[in-house]
């Protein structure tokens, strides 16, 4: 068995209404978790409500009580990780330890461009956030002031206060596929590996290359918790999903290939239990149709009992 949860897009039109709506309709309908992107706006097209990440995971932490929550991922760009990493712990606490804390480099130029961020080319942002990934361990875990001393980043006799009140604070979370630059990371640093749109066989390769990472950095392999964001393209029906697969010019045979679940509530079970035999224990579901409430607990009630445990 494994955990199904909602991803949402948060820079496509969330804004509080739908924000609310969600996160009430996850809780409600049964899903494990909530997690939401950090942008400014889209890569491409017309701007589109965008809530603030950390805003929005407060509202998370105190007007839900059973869900996880977190970004996937915020980037290391966007904030000095001194201050991601007192965000992260202060929602957690409130939240009585729900924030999965995920971080990465970034990716998208045109939100840095529009809103006067540094946009960094990729060695140097992966850097970054190597140097962001240390710092905030070991303010996570030291008790006493620490020195961090990195080209980007520095500390100076500074100390986490309040302390976190879970041991460690919020697990981290790094999503990715890369073979040679995020897996090697993965294995370092964090305590759930984010698979992002993979096919079955896939996953697989990408799963055994990661444990020979964790093995090297003296990691059992099952020292993580294994991940996976992707589209999911439903109807409850065969004659609704094949009037939906045409209306969007989509064909299911293409999308399967890329990762993406595509089906019925039998179909996507169908294909999830594989992942789930493969090691997959979380799924978070990309869900674009954020005013569609009707099918998220349409899908919970066709998937959730044969794959949640």
């Amino acid at each position: 068995m494994a955990q199904v949860g909602i991803m949402i897009e948060g820079q496509d039109g969330l804004n509080w209404e739908r924000w609310k709506r969600i996160l009430q309709s996850a809780e409600d309908f049964g899903y494990q978790c909530v997690f939401r992107s950090d942008h400014y706006t889209n890569a491409s097209g017309e701007d589109k409500d965008s809530l603030e990440l950390w805003t929005s995971l407060t509202y998370a932490a105190s007007h839900t009580k059973r869900i996880e929550f977190g970004p996937l991922v915020t980037p290391v760009t966007f904030r000095h990780p001194t201050m991601n990493v007192r965000y992260a712990t202060a929602i957690d606490d409130l939240s009585n330890g729900r924030l999965v804390f995920g971080l990465g480099a970034g990716w998208q130029d045109r939100e840095h461009t529009k809103f006067g961020v540094p946009f960094y080319d990729f060695p140097t942002r992966y850097q970054m956030l190597d140097e962001a990934l240390q710092l905030i361990i070991r303010l996570l875990e030291s008790d006493e002031p620490s020195d961090f001393a990195g080209k980007y980043f520095q500390l100076n006799d500074a100390i986490l206060l309040p302390r976190p009140s879970r041991a460690g604070g919020p697990p981290i979370l790094i999503g990715g596929n890369g073979p040679k630059k995020t897996l090697p990371m993965v294995a370092k640093y964090a305590d759930e590996w984010n698979a992002v749109y993979l096919n079955l066989e896939t996953y697989k390769e990408r799963k055994a290359l990661l444990a020979g990472y964790l093995e090297a950095q003296g990691r059992p392999a099952n020292d993580i918790k294994y991940s996976m964001m992707t589209r999911v393209v439903y109807a409850p029906t065969q004659e609704k999903l094949n009037a939906l697969l045409s209306e969007e010019e989509l064909d299911a045979d293409a999308l399967r290939g890329r990762g993406v679940f595509v089906g019925t509530g039998q179909q996507l079970v169908d294909q999830m239990s594989e992942m789930v035999e493969a090691g997959l224990e979380r799924f978070m579901l990309q869900w674009f149709a954020l005013d569609d409430m009707d099918s998220m607990e349409s899908l919970a009630k066709d998937v959730l009992p044969h794959i949640q445990a």
